[in-house]
């Protein structure tokens, strides 16, 4: 949803982010140049930190929450980087939530100026912000054609796992499946959603598994994606 409301963040909106001076009287700053967006969002889910956490070995920083996946497997790596590094080294970020702290930014419905660290509340009730969400593009599904499929197409609904071969799987079962049974399992498998697709390699072999499943196919391929059809 944050994603789709960005494209209605306009020029005009980051032009009347004008700076206010340090001691003027609020005893916050405002928001630098670059905006709320590029300095103070988590990669993640495009918000305003909350709660975050910085990784020891690259410095990226993400919401607590957001990262949260990415310590659930074996041999971890940085969402945005993709460099190993050890959950034990992942750290409450305090200059970060010091800077949301101290910094000011026009709301980008009403423009009101808030403090950072309280954007994400003053976002959920703002009207002006809740209505031009409600007047972004709605999300359609793919209508499943009634056209036979050809039985030499994958099949894209199910999966069998790459470790045990249980079947029928869907992608959140193959993810459930997976971080039940098969978290310390060492082994380079090939993806099966990948490998279903027309672009996938079926002689791949994923490094990591599991974080792979997590990072690549949160959602359903199918699910946003037309097939082309040929006449």
């Amino acid at each position: 949803m944050m994603a789709m409301f960005r494209s209605f963040v306009s020029a005009s909106t980051q032009h009347r982010q004008q700076q206010q001076q340090p001691g003027s009287g609020s005893g916050s700053l405002a928001a630098p140049a670059e905006g709320v967006e590029s300095q103070f969002s988590c990669p993640i889910c495009l918000e305003v930190y909350h709660k975050p956490v910085s990784i020891a070995s690259c410095s990226h920083t993400f919401c607590g929450e957001c990262l949260q996946p990415c310590l659930q497997v074996t041999s971890p790596l940085c969402p945005l980087c993709r460099v190993p590094f050890d959950p034990k080294k992942v750290e409450r970020s305090s200059s970060v939530e010091k800077q949301l702290s101290s910094y000011k930014a026009p709301c980008r419905g009403c423009s009101k100026k808030v403090a950072l660290v309280k954007m994400r509340s003053h976002i959920a009730s703002c009207s002006k912000v809740q209505e031009q969400i409600a007047n972004c593009p709605k999300f359609v599904p793919v209508v499943p054609t009634s056209q036979p499929i050809p039985s030499n197409i994958p099949n894209r609904s199910t999966f069998v796992c790459p470790f045990c071969g249980a079947r029928n799987l869907d992608q959140q079962e193959l993810v459930k499946h997976c971080m039940d049974n098969h978290r310390n399992d060492p082994n380079k498998v090939v993806c099966p959603v990948c490998s279903a697709m027309p672009w996938g390699d079926p002689s791949y072999k994923s490094s990591n598994f599991l974080q792979h499943l997590l990072h690549r196919h949160k959602f359903s391929y199918d699910t946003f994606v037309v097939s082309p059809v040929h006449s």
